[in-house]
């Protein structure tokens, strides 16, 4: 009886921790089918998942809506949490009806072009219209000015109808033309080859993608004159081989990335489900049934996406409850599942999965471009809503072999440049002159030097407004010579042409020819005026101090040496060969006066008689030497040197004073700069510079002007003030480089220039030829070299420079009292002999001696 209730719990519990979801699939779609219990069996696969999934599926009929009533019905009584599918665009307004009485949420995974706002309706398939915009922008990309649509059925005239709209009379020429119901289409590709039109657009079922394209090699339109742009997401899972050694250019865009390891991993389980299902590998023939596709990857997202959040939501089996279709009940807590699946972002098979929140459509996500080289499908570029097409240029002539790998070899160029020193500026000659010969600079010289290695000509026009390039908010158009790049009437720009990223989104640049930074451009420093105790400035406050010290200690170490040692007590009467008292010269006073004396080098009439004593005097006279000849020489340069003064060293200083303006070239990468940065002090900048148009510059010769003339510090590139500062000699830069960025020469998105360009310029840097050229215009012509540099600043002498000279003085006066002592010792030794005295007695007499500070007489020793 235990045992039974035991079961019985156990049962209810596993019930209510079991989520039931469902499944809808046309008859003929196992992948879908098979996609959808793979990813319930994964889930269930790892213990630490609190709630298990119980998949339910049902097969429906295309057209049959009744069939579809009862299967439907049926797994609604089961109590289902979610339904995924129909994978059938008839059926699937059906459902979504009954899902919608029913609060039952229901994602769906297919493309839709009907679908609008529905509370309890997600659709993980690509936005229609964002989708189809992604195929406008491609093809304005390509710059296909013709090109003909080739679709199956009334769907896919949805799929180009944004294409369609982009037709024009004058500039695009745009063909419709539907596929054969028949399934031989060969007859309409001839008609096409005959037309003369080269690009294509096809939009059709994988069913008959592969042999679509087989008939269309058949007719001959397979080759290097064609290009085909596949609009199906499932374009990678054909089997392209037969046409990649063609050169026909085949390109496709993707949802999923094959190289991801969970793509690799899924891909593998389901083939293994499929013939653990009895399904072998002859009725999957087709390369497409053995790679993931983008309808399985999506069912799989969708499993995953309702799982998790049912999981966060904390909604367990209790929660679901059985819904009969003859009844009005519906679930509570539908609305709020489909709410927060609406609120959630997922990394899926099928990349960031996101949703608008009003409509359940899938929004933000990104495509991978990929075409067809002789080495198979690669990925050329992205596609995203927000930043459009991202896509690298093919090289066709290098993949297929061809003879030239040197596009741009005599071909000739239109180059961009503006009259600004020292990149671009009209000669200075009397002779009328014409052409590429009236400009010179360093723009001008690397254009030129680039030309020369890959041999392509080149002729210059100027920018005539001087414009770099902003980006006009309202109206979304550039202006200046990035407009002019835009527009295809010039191919290169080069001046001092920042590289940003705003500027980087509207055309591309090659690789930095020169590196800078923001900084500050200000007037020289005043010297300051001079102080009343210059003299003292030779030496640091250390060394005065040691200075002093050691003045002190070693005049005591005389006094101490002089007292002790009995060569320095002496008969102060000559002419009397036995005195009855001696005297010493070194009192105290004396002692320091002799010190004093040798330091100031005068000299006293005092003479140290005892080897100690005269030991000390040369280390300290060798020591004042050397400071003496140190203190002579930093001193004549400190009276020489005058120091300047400059009343800010950095940015931060610079808006702490309130006596200086400032500003900056009015339209920019500097003003930019300013208005984009959140770091340090840059927000007071930019709202000074707001509030102060008055010191807003319209170029930098005016920055450069004012801040000769005024109390003026102007932020500029540091190329341009070291320009400046070369030709401008009470001027100089101020601080260190506020940002790093550099100059690029700009031409138009995904040219196919910018690798060999990018290449060029590496090589003149790495051979040295753009410091030269840097050095010749900025140091050498249009007068630079005009200003000469400033001397060095004098600094005090400290005890790193003059250590040594003490340890020396140091070890002296210690070596000078070890002798005071040994020669103490051998005189005691010696009178005690001749006496009755003991020489233990005799020394401590000696010592109670000296310390006798008061008296300068010594009484003889009788021997």
């Amino acid at each position: 009886m235990k045992l039974l209730f035991i079961l019985i719990c156990v049962f209810l519990l596993c019930n209510c921790e079991e989520l039931r979801i469902g499944g809808l699939f046309e008859e003929s779609n196992d992948n879908a089918r098979l996609a959808f219990q793979l990813a319930a069996d994964i889930i269930n696969e790892n213990n630490s998942n609190p709630y298990k999934l119980h998949s339910l599926w049902g097969y429906v009929h295309h057209f049959n809506t009744l069939a579809t009533s009862h299967t439907l019905c049926s797994m609604l009584e089961e109590g289902l949490v979610g339904i995924i599918g129909p994978t059938s665009p008839f059926l699937s307004p059906y459902v979504k009806s009954l899902c919608d009485i029913k609060d039952i949420p229901l994602i769906q995974v297919q493309w839709d072009f009907k679908q609008k706002g529905n509370d309890d309706l997600i659709n993980l398939y690509p936005d229609t219209s964002e989708l189809s915009r992604s195929f406008v922008d491609l093809i304005q990309n390509w710059k296909w000015n013709s090109f003909t649509i080739i679709y199956e059925n009334n769907d896919s005239l949805y799929k180009v109808k944004y294409l369609l709209e982009i037709y024009d009379q004058i500039q695009n020429t745009i063909t419709l033309r539907q596929l054969q119901s028949g399934g031989d289409h060969r007859k309409l590709f001839v008609e096409l080859k005959r037309s003369g039109d080269k690009h294509y657009v096809i939009d059709c079922s994988m069913n008959i993608l592969e042999e679509v394209l087989q008939q269309a090699q058949q007719v001959g339109i397979m080759t290097d004159e064609y290009s085909f742009f596949i609009l199906n997401l499932d374009m990678s899972t054909v089997d392209l081989t037969p046409y990649q050694y063609g050169g026909v250019t085949v390109t496709g865009i993707r949802l999923i990335n094959p190289e991801d390891s969970r793509v690799i991993e899924f891909s593998h389980r389901l083939q293994q489900l499929r013939l653990n299902n009895g399904l072998k590998q002859e009725a999957f023939n087709h390369l497409a049934a053995w790679k993931l596709q983008t309808e399985s990857a999506l069912i799989i997202d969708a499993v995953y996406l309702l799982y998790e959040t049912l999981m966060e939501l904390r909604i367990s089996g209790v929660d679901s409850v059985p819904l009969f279709c003859n009844s009005t009940d519906s679930w509570g807590k539908g609305l709020s599942v489909i709410n927060f699946i609406k609120a959630k972002t997922l990394a899926g098979l099928t990349g960031d999965i996101k949703f608008d929140i009003e409509t359940g459509v899938r929004k933000d996500f990104t495509l991978d471009i990929i075409e067809l080289t002789p080495g198979g499908l690669i990925k050329i570029g992205t596609w995203n809503s927000a930043l459009g097409v991202n896509s690298a240029h093919i090289q066709r002539k290098e993949i297929y072999g061809f003879a030239d790998t040197n596009p741009m070899r005599n071909k000739l160029f239109t180059v961009l440049t503006t009259l600004t020193e020292p990149y671009g500026m009209l000669k200075n000659v009397s002779a009328t002159l014409t052409g590429n010969d009236r400009y010179e600079g360093f723009g001008i010289d690397v254009i030129h030097e680039l030309s020369k290695k890959l041999e392509f000509r080149y002729q210059i026009i100027l920018q005539e407004d001087g414009m770099y390039g902003t980006l006009n908010a309202r109206t979304k158009t550039w202006n200046g010579m990035l407009g002019e790049i835009r527009a295809g009437r010039a191919d290169f720009a080069i001046t001092d042409l920042t590289i940003t990223s705003e500027r980087e989104s509207a055309v591309d640049f090659t690789m930095p020819f020169m590196n800078l930074g923001i900084s500050i451009l200000y007037r020289k420093p005043e010297p300051a005026p001079p102080s009343l105790f210059t003299f003292a400035y030779p030496f640091s406050g250390e060394v005065w101090i040691l200075m002093a010290a050691s003045y002190v200690l070693v005049s005591i170490s005389f006094f101490v040496m002089g007292r002790l040692c009995p060569s320095e007590w002496t008969n102060p009467y000559p002419c009397i060969e036995e005195p009855t008292f001696l005297v010493n010269q070194f009192s105290f006073r004396n002692a320091l006066w002799f010190t004093v004396g040798s330091l100031m080098q005068q000299g006293t009439e005092l003479a140290p008689l005892a080897i100690s004593t005269r030991m000390a005097s040369g280390v300290w006279y060798f020591f004042i030497l050397i400071m003496v000849s140190s203190y002579t020489a930093n001193l004549a340069a400190f009276l020489t040197v005058e120091e300047l003064v400059t009343p800010f060293e950095n940015v931060e200083e610079l808006v702490a004073q309130k006596g200086i303006k400032y500003g900056a070239k009015a339209i920019g990468a500097t003003r930019n700069f300013f208005k984009d940065s959140n770091y340090s002090v840059y927000p007071q900048i930019e709202k000074y510079l707001y509030n102060h148009p008055e010191d807003m510059m319209t170029t930098n010769d005016d920055g450069v002007r004012k801040a000769e003339l005024e109390n003026y510090a102007f932020f500029m590139e540091s190329t341009s003030i070291e320009y400046s500062i070369e030709r401008h000699c009470n001027l100089t830069q101020v601080g260190g480089a506020l940002d790093e960025k550099g100059y690029g020469i700009a031409m138009q998105k995904d040219s196919e220039y910018r690798h060999l360009l990018s290449t060029a310029i590496l090589e003149l840097q790495e051979s040295g030829k753009l410091a030269q050229l840097k050095t010749k215009w900025w140091k050498e012509k249009r007068g630079g070299g005009r200003c000469e540099k400033r001397q060095p600043v004098a600094t005090p002498l400290d005890l790193k420079n003059l250590g040594g000279v003490f340890f020396v003085l140091g070890v002296g006066a210690f070596l000078g009292i070890v002798c005071t002592f040994i020669e103490l010792s051998v005189h005691t030794f010696k009178v005690t002999k001749l006496s009755n005295n003991t020489f233990k007695r005799s020394m401590v007499d000696d010592f109670k001696f000296f310390f006798q500070f008061r008296r300068m007489t010594k009484p003889v020793k009788e021997s």
